[in-house]
């Protein structure tokens, strides 16, 4: 069996490109906003506020959580997400990195 792509590529990289492909999508951007707004909500008010049906909301929920952007915890018959923080953090060290090399660099 051969080796996939993502084989030639380091851990870290390979992480941000997934944070970043489920960040790609605006209703899963809307969504991270609307849970840093509320801090915490339940599925169903994340349907009331997109105007997208149950079952898309779902979906985008599930990419945003196997990325590792949200969590959720199940509260009776509903789950409730919230942002998880440890992969926010992985964010802002790589752009961090990113801006402070690009500020001191003497490039173009």
């Amino acid at each position: 069996m051969g080796a996939t792509k993502t084989d030639h590529f380091t851990d870290e990289q390979n992480k941000i490109a997934i944070i970043a492909k489920a960040l790609g999508h605006p209703a899963r951007v809307a969504i991270i906003e609307y849970l840093l707004k509320v801090n915490t909500c339940i599925c169903g008010d994340i349907v009331n506020e997109l105007p997208l049906a149950q079952a898309t909301v779902s979906q985008h929920l599930r990419e945003l959580k196997n990325a590792g952007l949200i969590k959720g915890n199940i509260e009776g018959t509903a789950i409730c997400y919230c942002i998880d923080e440890k992969t926010f953090e992985v964010l802002k060290e790589y752009f961090s990195g990113i801006i402070s090399t690009v500020t001191t660099q003497k490039c173009c």
